[in-house]
């Protein structure tokens, strides 16, 4: 069976997007660390209505959160990848997965540093 691409607009875009909501729930409901980044987003979400941040400060936050979780999907992507091609451990492999958690930490640092930003003057 071969794969037939559908090139139409709306229904080709109908079905990447349905492609696409499964991987998040894929995503979501089989990896550990999403759910733990997807835990934190909705505590921060609450306390965004909590606090009342401005619009500023919820387009910050939802950029932090679409960010972190964005990088950290990119980086289990890269991992289930280099797990297939090369099962057992292997220091360039080791290396490849390494940088890309090293992602995931920058955004995640990123994010941190300003939900500090938004929280702390509101807590203090």
């Amino acid at each position: 069976m071969e794969f037939q691409k559908d090139n139409t607009l709306f229904t080709g875009r109908l079905k990447s997007v349905s492609f696409a909501v499964k991987g998040a729930i894929k995503l979501i409901t089989t990896e550990d660390s999403i759910k733990v980044q997807f835990s934190i987003a909705i505590l921060m979400t609450v306390a965004g209505f909590y606090f009342s941040i401005s619009t500023i400060e919820w387009l910050f936050q939802i950029l932090s959160i679409g960010l972190v979780m964005s990088i950290e999907g990119l980086n289990t992507a890269v991992e289930k990848i280099a797990d297939f091609i090369h099962p057992e451990y292997h220091e360039r492999i080791g290396f490849i997965k390494d940088i890309s958690a090293g992602a995931v930490f920058f955004a995640a640092l990123t994010a941190i540093v300003i939900g500090l930003i938004i929280y702390v003057p509101k807590i203090f």
